[in-house]
């Protein structure tokens, strides 16, 4: 049986894998052909390499966005595999965010402790 497709499909996954790689500050990673190896559809720095699936339809992923309600994430396992953590973009983004200014803080820190360290203890 083939699949739906076409162009219109094909531009609503571009346009939402570019979204994801612009909102957690990483990058697209473009099509490949068919047989081809397999390559994510983003990779972001502080996360990896991601998949992104959109759904049409008043069904795509419902259930997800139901249990999601009201909580800051949702936690999926199905039996014998590792477990799943489900956060809207926005709390991935911020997080990110976070991270990256805890590096900042941290790398200033042993920059600054460094110069101390290389003045000697008789300069200020």
């Amino acid at each position: 049986m083939a699949g739906k497709g076409g162009k219109g499909p094909k531009q609503k996954g571009d346009r939402f894998e570019r979204a994801v790689a612009q909102a957690l500050g990483g990058e697209r990673t473009f099509w490949q052909p068919e047989g081809g190896e397999l390559r994510p559809d983003v990779t972001v720095p502080a996360l990896g390499r991601g998949e992104c699936k959109i759904r049409g339809g008043a069904n795509g992923f419902k259930q997800l966005y139901g249990w999601l309600e009201g909580r800051d994430f949702v936690a999926v396992r199905a039996d014998r595999m590792p477990a799943l953590i489900v956060l809207r973009i926005d709390a991935v983004a911020a997080l990110i965010q976070e991270l990256d200014e805890l590096k900042r803080r941290e790398l200033t820190h042993h920059e600054t402790a460094a110069a101390a360290l290389s003045r000697g203890p008789d300069q200020p």
